[in-house]
């Protein structure tokens, strides 16, 4: 009886804990079992009052806050505090831009789905989905992207259109004559122009990412917006945005480009203004730009500001025709010739009210960068990222269909689906993660961590699909010309990696170092207690804190031991089961955290292999909960299971070796040790994606099917061309048609009705045996014409094909132009408005 009454306490202990009541939980078992022991009759008089009155003081102790304050927290804050990372002021303003949201839940280690679940997900309203499908359909058709690459600009009359249609002033509101555009729409515009030409995103996205017109929204007064939105609006004014230096890239602070407050002359009158000098590399349209954001280190050193000498970074707008203003210079980004280059500034005189939001922001420019760039950085460079994923997906799921090697489709052998599924997958895991931060974009929230999630781990995503997609289809992939449809984004990938915050620091330094205190739910608040000297928030953060270690640690357990088969699941169908797995791997990523910040403490944020791991954990959560999101928001529909089973395992595969190859370098040997023996059972181990699954989901996206068309919604699908997709599209559509009738020849081969050959040498006599119809051969002779056509590669009349700096040529047959008359440094025409 007395083993059962300890059975019975100690699982109403671990209940409680499990679900997050850890007071309770120290505080319930033992009294009920005091109050049993006396009902019982207790033998030992001395021994139970002794006990009791130990557990009386304990709780006194440890549940009364005023006594565990002066008794505890007193001593421990002091010892305590250095454990927290010093921090710069750009460091600081960086880790309090933006918001948290569904990051903090998956931080905590017990989310609350109906968080995630029940938030509606964003949609086109009708006039953008009429901009959608009017303007921005009419431009993709348009584009010559070969044509682009041969002239390294874009065309005049394509600036024009830009212009005229809007497409500079997405983001800038109907009242300013822009687009006033949401979020979802401003990432399906990118996402269909990047699908047609890179150059023409990336024209599109930079005005509308972080720079003026972004900045002017949130801080500019109201002068300057009245001057300058309508006119950034319908590209009357062309943007930039001049942050990176030649010494100062990821570290902001140490930018070298400086302005002095003093006073001069501006259009004849002495005004009280600053007197500028910069160097900057890596502007994207500067050498088209009519007005330059800078961002640079303003001094004050005669306090004519009335402050301190040093005022701070600061952003102004500096009109490019300012005495002193140099922005011509173009670099060559892998030959991907959107506008982008230097910009210099040599004695640049302008007022103060030129800084944007005036006077007054002077000094919180890194401020204002980091609070737009935790929402911008969500929306261009993902859709880019999925833009190029679906892309890919639709080009090889054509082309491993038509494509015919040893008599039979090479989609057909497990070499090329071992491709096909991580495409196919990926593309939809992006694209569900994608869709959930324009979501809560749209929804009012500046999620700084999930926008470096999505910015990292989608342009590497980009990456992995689209060398997949190389591999498979091999040398149509590598020569260069009017029908590869890869090259282009595959020339451009690492650009998009490495631009808006490196992926290397963004997994490095960023997402963990600013989830582990913004998303972490008492983290922030410890430090901000110590640094304020505040004793009462530091207790209630400290305790709270402890308790949630414990309670994170037992749901770890529980799950990891019963393998998730206990545990809720707040949604019913296919995909269920995932939702207990995704909990388990957030509490056991919450306790790997602790694991790592109460062992390493502030030198955590050196140890940047550590930290990497665990902002990968994080953001294949993040994935992998969108790809259950999406899957459930679009109705669960059959075609979409594959995916959905491949995106889930292959997110909950690669938090657990992240976790464990944290784990494997942890320098707390028995800590690591500890975590990995109670946490990560060998019968709860998750695997990569199954070679049944790869194979379901590699055909899915084979022969034209409806999941093919599912996945890549939001591209631009030309038609009437007679080179690359659309080509290939046409070619599809006709061997699709032509399965049956092949099917027909090939059985009558088997029965030996037929000579054994190729299908193309056996139409005739197939037709003539009775085999198939004078329609069926005809279908048969299309099919392998145009199968024919879509697998040729371009070749080009003089010894080489052009490069992209130099050949002007029009075509896949190249002029006889001197190719060396053209230098890539010259400006292109520039918008012609």
């Amino acid at each position: 009886m007395t083993l059962l009454i300890l059975i019975l306490l100690y699982v109403l202990l671990a209940w409680l804990l499990y679900v997050g009541r850890p007071l309770l939980s120290w505080t319930l078992p033992p009294a009920l079992g005091f109050l049993i022991w006396y009902w019982c009759g207790v033998d030992s008089p001395v021994w139970y009052t002794l006990l009791l009155l130990v557990f009386a003081a304990a709780v006194v102790l440890f549940a009364v806050p005023s006594v565990r304050r002066a008794v505890i927290t007193k001593r421990a804050m002091p010892l305590l505090a250095p454990l927290f990372p010093s921090m710069s002021d750009t460091e600081r303003e960086a880790l309090e831009a933006g918001s948290v949201w569904w990051d903090a839940e998956l931080f905590s280690g017990a989310p609350r789905w109906k968080k995630l679940l029940d938030v509606p997900e964003s949609r086109l309203s009708d006039r953008e989905r009429a901009f959608l499908e009017g303007p921005c359909e009419e431009l993709c058709r348009m584009l010559d992207d070969w044509q682009i690459l041969q002239d390294q600009d874009l065309p005049g009359e394509i600036w024009e259109y830009m212009g005229e249609k809007g497409f500079f002033g997405i983001i800038i509101p109907t009242e300013y004559g822009g687009l006033g555009f949401s979020a979802i729409a401003n990432s399906a515009v990118v996402t269909k122009l990047s699908s047609r030409s890179c150059t023409a995103a990336v024209t599109v996205m930079v005005p509308n990412s972080l720079g003026p017109a972004e900045l002017l929204l949130h801080y500019g007064t109201k002068e300057q917006k009245d001057h300058y939105l309508p006119r950034l609006a319908v590209g009357k004014e062309l943007p930039c945005f001049a942050l990176t230096e030649p010494f100062a890239g990821s570290d902001a602070g140490s930018m070298r480009s400086g302005g002095v407050v003093t006073r001069g002359m501006w259009k004849g009158e002495e005004v009280l203004g600053m007197r500028l000098n910069w160097e900057k590399r890596y502007i994207t349209l500067n050498a088209v730009a009519t007005v330059i954001g800078l961002a640079f280190k303003l001094r004050d050193p005669d306090g004519l500001l009335g402050g301190p000498a040093e005022v701070g970074i600061t952003c102004a707008l500096i009109p490019a025709d300012t005495p002193g203003v140099e922005a011509i210079e173009r670099h060559d980004p892998l030959g991907v010739p959107f506008v982008n280059g230097t910009t210099r500034g040599k004695d640049v005189f302008v007022p103060l009210d030129f800084i944007i939001g005036g006077r007054e922001l002077a000094g919180q420019g890194w401020r204002m960068l980091m609070d737009c760039l935790a929402a911008g950085r969500g929306i261009s460079l993902p859709a880019l990222s999925v833009g190029a994923a679906e892309l890919t997906t639709r080009t090889v799921g054509a082309y491993a269909s038509v494509r015919e090697q040893f008599n039979m489709p090479i989609g057909g052998f497990e070499g090329i689906q071992e491709r096909l599924a991580p495409i196919a997958g990926l593309t939809y895991l992006m694209d569900a993660t994608r869709r959930l931060t324009a979501t809560a974009i749209d929804a009012g929230q500046k999620p700084a961590v999930i926008t470096a999630i999505s910015k990292a781990y989608l342009t590497e995503g980009m990456r992995e699909v689209v060398n997949h997609g190389m591999d498979v289809v091999g040398g149509a992939g590598i020569v260069r010309g009017p029908h590869n449809i890869l090259a282009a984004i595959y020339q451009a990938a690492p650009i998009g990696i490495t631009v808006e915050g490196a992926n290397i620091l963004t997994r490095s330094m960023i997402i963990f170092g600013q989830g582990a205190i913004r998303c972490h739910p008492y983290a922030l608040e410890e430090m901000q207690s110590v640094a304020a000297g505040d004793l009462n928030r530091f207790d209630a953060a400290l305790f709270g804190h402890g308790g949630a270690v414990v309670t994170n640690w037992v749901r770890a357990a529980w799950l990891g031991f019963t393998d998730c088969r206990l545990a809720r699941r707040p949604r019913g169908g296919h995909a269920s089961h995932y939702f207990p797995q995704f909990e388990r791997m957030s509490a056991t990523f919450a306790v790997c955290a602790e694991a790592a910040m109460m062992t390493l403490g502030g030198d955590l944020k050196r140890r940047e292999a550590l930290t990497g791991r665990l902002s990968d954990a994080l953001a294949w959560l993040y994935m992998g909960t969108a790809s259950l999101k999406r899957f459930y928001d679009e109705g669960q529909a059959e075609r979409d299971e594959p995916f959905v089973d491949w995106a889930a395992q292959k997110a909950l595969f690669e938090i657990e070796q992240a976790l464990l190859g944290m784990l494997d370098n942890l320098p707390n040997r028995w800590v690591a040790r500890l975590v990995r023996l109670k946490l990560f059972m060998p019968w709860s181990r998750y695997k990569l994606p199954h070679d049944r699954l790869a194979r379901k989901v590699a055909h899915a996206i084979q022969d034209g099917g409806a999941a093919r068309l599912h996945l890549t919604p939001d591209i631009f699908v030309p038609h009437g061309e007679d080179h690359g997709l659309a080509l290939l599209e046409h070619a599809l559509a006709a061997v699709v048609a032509s399965r049956g009738p092949e099917r027909k020849i090939k059985d009558s081969m088997r029965a030996g009705k037929l000579d054994r050959g190729t299908i193309a040498s056996s139409i005739d006599k197939a037709l003539e045996a009775g085999v198939i119809s004078t329609e069926e051969a005809r279908v048969l002779r299309e099919a392998g014409t145009l199968r024919d056509q879509a697998v040729q590669v371009d070749a080009f009349d003089r010894g080489r094909p052009p490069v992209s700096s130099g050949s002007r040529s029009s075509t896949s047959r190249a002029k006889d132009d001197d190719a060396s008359s053209y230098t890539f440094g010259e400006p292109g025409p520039g918008p012609l408005l």
